[in-house]
């Protein structure tokens, strides 16, 4: 067996496919996302993949997913934070319970996971957290992606401190600022848009990321986008 990938939002996109490439790659999967039926198809598809389902804004759900990684699974050699969540409104129309939804699901469930599993990751480890360039400095931002670009931007900044606090651990930390990619989440947000790149080719390439990122980075905030930036 080859090493061992906690995968979050790993019930759809692309935590679904990078779940699968990674698997047939001869590497150990742990999948985790709120869905259960999704997730229990995705373990049935492999055998190299364990199924969590989580709510990872929910505390005692993940006190749970820890301890049951804990009894199962050898030690995490990196982490994918692919759960997100995207609300697309104009600014004077967000709710406090929209701006709460894009904090917990895309920053502080990251936060809380990677506090509590950093005694399981290996020597050598790897944090990736799957941002946005909504949240890349220097970006174009869309209208309507007001919350969601701060909680991703806020992500990125985590990202280059996580790489300060936890380098004498020798665990790697960086960003994949990534540009848009066909998912159901996407098209959720705006249907009909047709996006340049696949679910299934950024699964592999965050996997392939996951896997070697580190050796060539730390605390780096990255774009990963056909189009300009700017």
């Amino acid at each position: 067996m080859g090493k061992h990938i906690l995968i979050t939002g790993a019930s759809r996109g692309m935590g679904h496919d990078g779940a699968l490439y990674l698997a047939d790659q001869n590497h150990l999967v742990s999948a985790v996302a709120r869905s259960r039926k999704p997730l229990s198809r995705l373990e049935n598809q492999h055998e190299n993949i364990a199924a969590y389902p989580t709510d990872l804004t929910d505390s005692g759900d993940l006190d749970r997913l820890v301890q049951n990684l804990e009894n199962d699974q050898p030690s995490i050699d990196a982490i994918i934070n692919g759960a997100g969540a995207l609300v697309n409104k104009p600014f004077t129309e967000l709710t406090s319970s929209d701006w709460d939804l894009m904090l917990d699901t895309n920053l502080r469930a990251p936060v809380d996971l990677i506090q509590k599993t950093l005694h399981l990751m290996s020597d050598d480890g790897h944090i990736v957290n799957i941002s946005s360039m909504a949240g890349y400095q220097g970006s174009a931002k869309f209208p309507g992606l007001t919350a969601y670009s701060v909680a991703k931007g806020g992500l990125s900044i985590l990202t280059e401190c996580l790489a300060g606090e936890l380098a004498d651990q020798d665990i790697s930390c960086n960003a994949l600022c990534l540009g848009m990619v066909q998912t159901e989440m996407l098209e959720d947000a705006f249907p009909g848009i047709d996006a340049p790149v696949s679910s299934e080719q950024m699964g592999q390439y965050i996997g392939d990321f996951a896997l070697n990122g580190h050796t060539f980075y730390n605390g780096q905030v990255l774009p990963v986008a056909r189009e300009d930036p700017e």
